[in-house]
């Protein structure tokens, strides 16, 4: 792209390379480790050119340099000297490919999962170690694997062929071949341009909703889990004293007191493993996790007056200072960002018929058995339960409509569980919508 803007000519017999000066990073640069951003404003050409490498998808590294990625690109659009709209979404691939291996569908999905619906027209292919015929077999390759991207008048994928072999040193014997390469390569960047030049760059903004959308999926679903996790440990523990009661039921007839043991559920407040990270939002009042992992954002210094800027800038805190995760939607006031989190644990205890008798009797008065109060208890908490995973797949539906490619790890991370969730609660409708983006996401085939 640069040496097509800076006028190269074969003959010259000259090739220009990007080198990292280390020394001139730009804040932006510095703030987005996992991607770079190169910056070209030569006063040989009308157009200056911006752009966003994000190297590492789906390497060995796996899921959390994904993530990294992600949350990077998510910085520099929200960054003042950041990225603010976007002309192009380049997919590269190589011409002699009939087919699309399982780690590339995995990157353009990783890819698409970052931008809206809007960016689609602004995607192109480029094709590399082209010959210059049609490439019929990897175009099919892109259709069979549904990547999005621009279409021509003729409801074709607009593409655009290379041969990389223009910084080659020059053989006397290969030069026609060598000119055919170069010719092919720049004919290619002249059609890229003009496609750059007709198109209508694409505002940040509906990127930025899916990005924050799939954050606060993230997020929700892991306090679900735990939610979920404590509700059914709390059935457990009533099933437990409903048993001890069928157990001793001449007693519970006799009105006589009896001992049972049960295990209860409780929170424990741990270190965290700093591995997965370095600190969290939790809330104090509801004792959960609002924000792990992934809570990255820094204080900012027009929050700092008489606020815990630190907090108010997690991206679970909504405009109104509350919490959007925690079950009672708690002020920033009542969290904390810390190296700790909590954890859901269980206890045995032994306990009376009278206790239970008179905490039954404190919540509803006299005339109700405490056998009835228990069933009301966990017909609650079996609503509770309902409730909370028809929220975690209502935000799934949220990322549908504005993503343009819901195939995210956020989301195949905690799929299985949502998924034997829905069932549980009788959603097999539900339950099938995200068994569709899994295996949309190769995951069945993976398993095969």
């Amino acid at each position: 792209m640069i040496n097509y803007m800076l006028g190269v000519q074969r003959k010259d017999k000259v090739w220009f390379e990007i080198t990292d000066d280390q020394s001139d990073r730009s804040s932006v640069h510095s703030q987005t480790s996992s991607i770079t951003v190169y910056g070209f404003y030569p006063q040989e050409s009308k157009t200056d050119l911006t752009i966003i490498d994000t190297p590492g998808y789906g390497d060995t590294r796996g899921v959390d340099l994904d993530k990294q990625i992600a949350e990077s690109f998510l910085r520099l659009s929200e960054s003042a000297e950041g990225i603010h709209e976007v002309h192009a979404v380049c997919l590269v691939i190589n011409a002699t490919q009939n087919r699309l291996s399982d780690r590339q569908i995995y990157i353009f999905d990783a890819v698409q999962s970052l931008f809206g619906r809007d960016i689609a027209e602004n995607i192109a292919l480029l094709f590399t170690h082209s010959d210059g015929f049609p490439p019929v077999n990897v175009l099919t390759a892109v259709k069979e694997a549904k990547v999005k991207c621009a279409v021509n008048d003729k409801n074709q994928p607009v593409f655009f062929l290379f041969n990389n072999r223009q910084s080659d040193a020059a053989y006397e014997e290969y030069e026609t071949m060598q000119d055919q390469s170069w010719n092919l390569s720049f004919k290619g960047m002249e059609g890229f341009l003009k496609f750059l030049d007709n198109i209508k760059p694409k505002s940040m903004q509906m990127t930025r909703d899916v990005l924050q959308n799939r954050q606060q999926l993230e997020a929700n679903i892991s306090n679900l889990k735990e939610r979920v996790k404590m509700i059914e440990l709390k059935q457990k523990e009533l099933k437990q004293t409903q048993e001890a009661m069928e157990k001793n039921k001449k007693y519970v007839e006799d009105n006589k007191n009896f001992e049972y043991e049960v295990e209860v559920p409780y929170k424990d407040w741990v270190d965290i493993d700093r591995s997965k990270a370095s600190k969290a939002m939790c809330c104090r009042v509801c004792e959960e996790n609002c924000h792990y992992p992934g809570c990255w954002k820094w204080t900012s210094l027009f929050n700092v007056f008489n606020r815990d800027a630190s907090i108010l800038l997690c991206e679970m805190i909504d405009f109104n200072d509350h919490c959007t995760v925690c079950t009672k939607k708690c002020h920033y006031s009542k969290h904390v960002k810390e190296a700790k989190i909590y954890v859901t644990k269980t206890k045995k205890e032994k306990r009376t018929y009278e206790d239970l008798k008179k905490k039954c009797e404190d919540k509803i008065g006299d005339g109700v058995s405490v056998v009835q109060k228990l069933k009301e208890e966990l017909q609650e908490l079996e609503k509770e339960k309902i409730k909370r995973v028809i929220e975690a797949f209502d935000c799934v539906e949220t990322l549908q409509m504005i993503a343009l490619n819901t195939v995210s790890l956020f989301i195949l991370q905690h799929i299985d569980s949502l998924i034997e969730k829905l069932k549980e609660i009788n959603e097999p409708e539900k339950a099938k919508t995200l068994e569709d983006i899994k295996k949309r996401a190769g995951e069945e085939k993976k398993k095969k």
